[in-house]
């Protein structure tokens, strides 16, 4: 599939998507372009055409999120949810990610999903946690360590030469996390 069908057959359903979360037309239309150059860019990577949908959907969430956290603005993760017909019994990196979170310990749990999602600096995560910078500092790289470490327990992932995790995920039977 070519990156002209993709806009065709999803351009205005992701419109509408980041219309609703971010209520500006103006950066709604650059935050589409922006997340359409990245699937232009990335669509040869893609290995699963039926994973088109949520994999574009995943794209535009994660670019609104670039585009809050740049402009120091907060929002609820959950109004961030799509409404994509995906099969329940699919297993995605998600459960796997749902799984991998509820077993960090809360020392670490806490300090990553104010700063990486709720997008705080770190000195501000350190002031509302009560403690010093050094510590918030540490805990986030660990949580974040533990995640990636969590990922290749999990389903298989792997480090490639640049410190990214690579893989695909293996069917919900095979993994260790969501079975």
């Amino acid at each position: 599939m070519t990156t002209q069908q993709v806009w065709k057959k999803y351009a205005d359903d992701v419109k509408h998507f980041i219309l609703s979360k971010v209520k500006d037309t103006t950066v709604t239309d650059d935050l589409l372009q922006e997340t359409f150059i990245k699937v232009h860019t990335k669509l040869h990577t893609l290995k699963d055409i039926t994973k088109l949908k949520p994999w574009i959907f995943t794209i535009a969430r994660n670019t609104m999120m670039d585009y809050f956290k740049s402009t120091n603005q907060t929002v609820e993760l959950n109004n961030f949810e799509t409404q994509i017909d995906e099969k329940e019994h699919e297993h995605t990196e998600k459960d796997c990610l749902r799984g991998i979170l509820q077993s960090l310990p809360k020392k670490y749990r806490d300090p990553l999903f104010l700063s990486d999602i709720k997008g705080l600096k770190q000195q501000e995560v350190a002031n509302t946690l009560k403690q010093n910078l050094p510590t918030t500092k540490s805990q986030i790289q660990r949580a974040r360590k533990l995640i990636a470490q969590g990922f290749m327990d999990c389903c298989g992932f792997s480090l490639n030469e640049e410190g990214k995790l690579v893989g695909e995920i293996q069917d919900k039977e095979d993994c260790k996390v969501c079975k």
